[in-house]
């Protein structure tokens, strides 16, 4: 990275997505009207939440059929039934329905209601996450490359709570044109001693990094350029920075 530092700018005057959207003239055409011009190296980070409405992935609440066992979660809870039942579907595995309601994706997150919301949703709605947000940033990553004529790297990100920690924190939940990884490895620290070990989730750090330019309430900021950020490319993509079930200590 250069001693000048990493610059995250924010691109705020994208207009409402609906299904259908192609997300990469819209994110350009937001970018020229601020006479922006993206750069080789530029690192796009995209909210999940207009990905998944670009891709139809926003469900209205009064046509969902609450099954018995999602009322009873519910019921038990005090939860939204219907966001409950989205989360059922969208799962592979519930890990805990007591309290919270964590379930593992069928892409393979673990996370509270299948990443099933509601916010920045129009009224009545749902929003999922994208069914296969790796695919989602390689398609976008494509469309932008070859629109731009720039290497890039797109980055899908979503808000995420943790069990270790209280507040929850931007995160990748897809990538493409960037490792998920960085690893300092052999590396010498500050006193001369060769690490052993030491993986850096760098996407993670970077979707964290545009989120006080995101927000997430009404900011209206869903797509954030980090520029100056360093970064190689590998066939990594963000369903590896998920544990394996036997390297998962919380469930």
């Amino acid at each position: 990275m250069s001693h000048q530092g990493v610059q995250a700018i924010g691109i705020p005057n994208i207009p409402n997505i609906r299904s259908d959207d192609d997300l990469s003239s819209k994110i350009l055409l937001a970018l020229g009207a601020l006479e922006f011009r993206l750069g080789d190296g530029d690192i796009i980070v995209i909210a999940s939440k207009i990905v998944s409405k670009a891709e139809g992935r926003v469900v209205i609440g009064n046509k969902v059929e609450i099954s018995a066992r999602a009322r009873e979660i519910a019921n038990d809870n005090g939860f939204d039934p219907v966001q409950v039942e989205l989360a059922l579907r969208e799962s592979s595995e519930v890990t805990r329905s007591k309290g919270d309601l964590i379930t593992e994706t069928r892409s393979g997150m673990v996370c509270n209601f299948s990443g099933v919301d509601k916010s920045n949703a129009p009224q009545g709605t749902y929003i999922l996450l994208p069914a296969d947000p790796d695919a989602s940033a390689k398609k976008i990553l494509g469309d932008l490359e070859r629109k731009s004529g720039r290497h890039l790297a797109v980055i899908i990100s979503d808000t995420q709570g943790r069990p270790w920690r209280r507040g929850s924190v931007n995160i990748a939940v897809g990538c493409a044109g960037i490792a998920p990884f960085k690893y300092n490895k052999g590396r010498s620290d500050l006193y001369g001693r060769i690490l052993q070990r030491s993986t850096v989730c760098q996407v993670d750090e970077i979707a964290s990094l545009a989120e006080p330019l995101m927000g997430q309430a009404g900011q209206g900021v869903p797509v954030v350029i980090i520029r100056g950020y360093a970064f190689v490319e590998d066939d990594d993509s963000a369903k590896d920075i998920v544990r394996p079930k036997d390297e998962d200590m919380f469930r």
